[in-house]
């Protein structure tokens, strides 16, 4: 009797831990597949913000193309045909022997001066309409079709190049567009270096030419120079724009970058 017993007792063992052996099966495949679906779920969630973003950024390349159209159609007649009517007056005046007057020739200045700038304004729009990627990553394209103008032009990166935020990528990319603007229309420069260093909170764009800036001397602020130190302002940096100790001039702006956990 106790020898059925002692069977019976290890038969009843045996099945416990075949039970207890299934259940553990049967709870890892669960939890497998609660993964499973966890992850699924979370790629979803991704794809379908990544869809929105890129829906995003397609709405605002229509807008800009919409608003670059719409400049192109008004703007850009209404002042070609002042440029053009102040030239003709200049002219007449010329062909009658008179002194052009200085409101004519402020006119003609002005008119040429506002469609240059909006012709500028047109091609940044449309370029950001056509152009993807970050805006540090289009540096060095920036700087390559800056050559093309005669500027021998060259990019440096300093310290690990790392993802930022987009509106200092952004920021970077539009100092350095306006700053090589500036080179190339009025610094008389043959040759300019673009400079990006990277540290663990701080961010410095540079751009140096060697044009005609005068050590010592104050740099005249233009628009362009007030754009971007307002746009690094609005990020918590600060911009610097002097004449360089070995002539020429140079435009820095550091921006804090915040510092990921």
């Amino acid at each position: 009797m106790r020898a059925v017993r002692q069977k019976l007792d290890h038969r009843w063992k045996r099945y416990f831990i075949a039970e207890w052996f299934v259940t553990i099966g049967v709870v890892a495949i669960a939890m497998r597949q609660w993964k499973g679906r966890v992850r699924e779920s979370e790629q979803r969630a991704v794809d379908a913000e990544r869809g929105r973003e890129e829906a995003a950024r397609r709405r605002a390349a229509e807008e800009r193309l919409r608003i670059a159209r719409e400049l192109h159609d008004s703007l850009t007649h209404s002042i070609s045909v002042i440029k053009v009517q102040s030239g003709v007056a200049a002219h007449l005046a010329r062909k009658r022997g008179e002194d052009v007057p200085d409101a004519i020739l402020a006119i003609q200045e002005a008119s040429s001066e506002a469609v240059r700038e909006l012709r500028a304004t047109l091609e940044v729009l449309r370029e950001e309409s056509a152009t993807s990627g970050s805006g540090i990553e289009r540096i060095p394209a920036l700087v390559e079709r800056t050559r093309s103008t005669g500027l021998t032009s060259t990019v440096r990166i300093s310290g690990k190049p790392r993802t930022v935020p987009d509106d200092i990528d952004k920021a970077a990319y539009r100092i350095v567009q306006e700053a090589l603007t500036n080179v190339t229309r009025h610094a008389d420069a043959s040759a300019a270096t673009v400079e990006l260093a990277y540290q663990s909170d701080l961010l410095t764009v540079s751009i140096a030419d060697d044009g005609g800036g005068v050590p010592d001397a104050d740099p005249v602020p233009g628009l362009g120079l007030v754009g971007m130190r307002e746009r690094v302002a609005a990020l918590g940096g600060k911009l610097s724009a002097t004449n360089r100790s070995e002539g020429g001039f140079r435009v820095c702006a550091e921006i804090p970058v915040p510092v990921a956990p």
